[in-house]
């Protein structure tokens, strides 16, 4: 799934191409991407792109005068993805025809794609008046890499936290734009358990993890920075130390990296570097097991 490293950098690399440029279409292809239907796609058409943005893990593209035309706002969810077409195809998109999901196109003949892989569609598109408008993105807490994201307002939004700590910071609605990946690779750069509860962290470990969360973020951005939309999911593999690295040596003290799975998900660790050496419990492995 596309995190905020990633998301940033797709804004940043939409922004330089669609900016002052003019929607002639917006087209959706598959049946369960559009979110909204107050205002139609059809209204963006004819109108200018005055910036692209991102709130959280969602991006949004503005238009009209100051931004206060219709906005396109989108989440890629685990398995979409954005393609840009510097020129696409002359020939509308047939619906039911592979990945794609929705096409923009520009009125120069540019423009990008939506896809999405799998069966499981989670792929969201919203045209809206305001980005607030759609309810993921008013639900959204604070961003990390916002100039007023300070350790003492981390450290509030811990203090009263009976969930374990990898769960909160997930939590969109506690911080804005972590995903399952960075979650491993900021707790793996604090030395910290998945499982700690996150309110029993101490102000030494709370300020070490602050510390992590803004490092590992940020060298995440400047390292997605400046790279084309389809060389993004590349980059961020490279980038990661622990997360997708089962079975491999910790680059840090070279012990096993470990798993627990989930129904639908899974964490990766280090057992030296963040549990005293311990393995922790994995429930499915458990199962099996019996």
């Amino acid at each position: 799934m596309p995190e905020l490293p990633e998301v940033e950098a797709l804004a940043g690399f939409l922004a330089e191409r669609l900016v002052g440029r003019t929607v002639e279409r917006v087209l959706p292809v598959a049946v369960s991407v559009l979110k909204t239907y107050d205002p139609p796609p059809s209204a963006l058409e004819g109108r200018t792109v005055t910036a692209v943005r991102r709130y959280g893990k969602f991006l949004a593209l503005a238009t009209g005068d100051g931004g206060h035309g219709p906005h396109l706002v989108v989440h890629l969810a685990r398995a979409g993805w954005l393609r840009w077409h510097d020129t696409l195809p002359a020939a509308p998109p047939r619906p039911g025809k592979g990945p794609l999901a929705l096409r923009v196109r520009l009125a120069d003949g540019a423009g990008f794609d939506l896809t999405e892989a799998g069966t499981r569609k989670r792929l969201a598109v919203y045209c809206v008046h305001a980005p607030e408008d759609v309810p993921g993105v008013a639900r959204l807490g604070p961003d990390p890499l916002a100039p007023g994201f300070t350790p003492e307002v981390f450290a509030g939004l811990l203090r009263d936290e009976r969930r374990q700590i990898k769960g909160v910071l997930r939590d969109q609605n506690v911080i804005a734009g972590i995903g399952n990946a960075y979650s491993d690779e900021i707790l793996h750069a604090a030395r910290m358990s998945p499982f700690k509860l996150a309110a029993s962290l101490t102000d030494e470990e709370r300020a070490t993890l602050y510390e992590a969360l803004e490092t590992t973020l940020r060298e995440a951005v400047e390292r997605s920075r400046g790279h084309a939309a389809a060389d993004l999911k590349a980059e961020k593999k490279t980038g990661l130390r622990v997360h997708g690295r089962t079975g491999q040596p910790c680059p840090v003290c070279g012990d096993t990296i470990r798993e627990v799975s989930y129904s639908d998900s899974s964490l990766q660790y280090c057992p030296t570097c963040q549990t005293g050496g311990k393995p922790l419990a994995d429930r499915r492995l458990s199962r099996l097991l019996k």
